[in-house]
């Protein structure tokens, strides 16, 4: 998995706990939507995910969780509604890209939601979205054979798990994501020009 997101700016490993790996974190670095304290709906660049492999993982879903706020109908405060598509046969890294389309807009279930308004806002307001079009899944790459394979491994995660990168470190990723359509490369093209609050 490592090397599946290995210099992939759209999402990055940022830490991991256990040997092998019980925990991971993750950084998104994809627009997606979070409600202000003003009650505003305003876009977000970067999001933070930690995904805990349950003692029964594959068979059993793995525990996922944003460390930011997210307004999405599948994500409510401490939990990311995988249930409805989760399959033992599904890699973790296919899991971690189709969070991402979630984060995006690219998928959603207004059905059976965790945030029913977040539901309701998105049948609304379906033309704008997704809120970030980009393809969320990094490009397949030909099999290099071992010799080949550079090693890679991800950071482990502070002790606490409860530290994240400071402010330098998340705006240095965001340089680094590709940004299309837009006049400005330095910012994605502003699909809010009037913000919606929540009543």
């Amino acid at each position: 998995m490592v090397q599946k997101f290995a210099g992939w700016p759209l999402i990055q490993i940022t830490g991991t706990a256990g040997m092998p790996p019980e925990v991971y974190r993750f950084a998104y670095n994809i627009k997606g939507l979070f409600v202000a304290a003003n009650g505003e709906i305003q876009e977000r660049l970067q999001h933070h995910l930690e995904v805990n492999l349950s003692l029964g993982y594959p068979r059993r879903a793995p525990q996922c969780r944003m460390l930011t706020p997210v307004f999405h109908p599948n994500f409510d405060d401490s939990t990311v509604c995988i249930g409805d598509f989760w399959a033992a046969s599904e890699g973790l890294d296919d899991l971690i890209i189709r969070i991402g389309r979630m984060i995006a807009y690219q998928e959603y279930n207004t059905k059976s939601p965790l945030n029913g308004l977040a539901a309701k806002w998105a049948e609304q307001h379906a033309q704008l979205l997704p809120v970030d079009a980009r393809d969320i899944a990094p490009p397949l790459k030909k099999t290099a054979t071992p010799a080949e394979s550079p090693a890679v491994s991800a950071a482990p995660l502070p002790e606490a798990l409860g530290k994240t990168h400071d402010d330098e470190t998340q705006a240095a990723a965001l340089s680094e994501v590709p940004q299309t359509g837009s006049a400005n490369p330095e910012s994605p093209p502003d699909l809010w020009p009037e913000r919606t609050s929540i009543e």
